[in-house]
């Protein structure tokens, strides 16, 4: 297959996360008493990497191990097996793993069971802030904070001050981006953002996370989003490139438009059929 130029180039430029080789084995405890545990491969010899300023989509079904895969790369599981480097360093490393989880921000499958009920949304927001810039102060945080809000277009002196409960599903979802960004993550995660709400409130989370990429990147940073997602039409609209996850195996990436549109494994063609149905 011909790599295209803007291909090509994106190749080129380094990794912000990327893992080398990566399997997991998870043992599961035999019901019998002398029977040995059973191990169970989540992931198996996966590599994959992520770039500054780039959406990475990971699909599959149910149990093929995509949540796995997110999970490691963001440091949240270890590996058995293979490496996961953050800017070249790897995640072995305690500094690196700390670098990394001061640097990235996760968005939720479920908001609202995200965000404690005790808390005003605007000190749900602040946390990350408050946890990792501890020299920060109130006055700087709260800036942020109001930034935060209205990046996601949810107006601060409306939101900063109500609770969970008083607001709505789509409400909820941009208060989540919020809290995700609030610290310009070089990383986001996004697991499922779309799996809890309506299509008009998919769409105008769709174009906030353009809108996202576009302020981080006029702002002289770079953010690489990686969404797990079951729904190709999101993926199509906002990704760039896509990983096919199977049976703990990567079984296709490329280019959005390669992937949906000129499969090469019968697994994907699966996956977008079973999507136009």
């Amino acid at each position: 297959m011909t790599t295209s130029s803007s291909e090509a180039t994106s190749a080129a430029i380094p990794a912000v996360l990327e893992m080398r080789g990566v399997t997991k084995v998870y043992r599961r405890r035999s019901q019998r008493l002398f029977d040995r545990a059973e191990e169970i491969a989540a992931l198996s010899d996966v590599s994959a990497a992520v770039r500054p300023d780039e959406t990475l989509a990971v699909i599959g079904d149910s149990g093929s191990g995509k949540t796995t895969l997110t999970r490691i790369l963001l440091g949240l599981i270890p590996p058995s097996d293979g490496e996961v480097f953050f800017r070249g360093g790897p995640l072995s490393s305690r500094s690196v793993r700390q670098s990394l989880r001061a640097d990235s921000g996760v968005i939720f499958q479920n908001p609202a069971s995200s965000f404690d009920p005790r808390w005003s949304i605007g000190t749900s927001i602040g946390e990350p802030l408050r946890l990792q810039h501890p020299e920060m102060d109130h006055r700087s945080r709260l800036e942020e904070v109001r930034n935060s809000l209205k990046a996601v277009d949810l107006d601060p002196d409306t939101y900063i001050g109500r609770y969970p409960s008083d607001l709505s599903g789509g409400q909820m979802q941009r208060a989540a981006f919020a809290r995700a960004v609030v610290n310009h993550p070089a990383v986001l995660l996004a697991d499922e953002p779309m799996s809890a709400i309506d299509m008009p409130t998919r769409l105008m989370v769709l174009d906030m996370l353009e809108h996202l990429h576009e302020t981080a990147a006029s702002s002289g940073r770079q953010m690489a989003t990686i969404i797990v997602s079951h729904d190709l039409g999101v993926v199509q609209h906002i990704a760039d490139r896509v990983l096919v996850v199977h049976e703990g195996r990567l079984v296709e990436s490329g280019s959005t438009e390669q992937v949906l549109n000129h499969p090469s494994c019968e697994y994907t063609e699966h996956l977008i059929a079973a999507a136009s149905l």
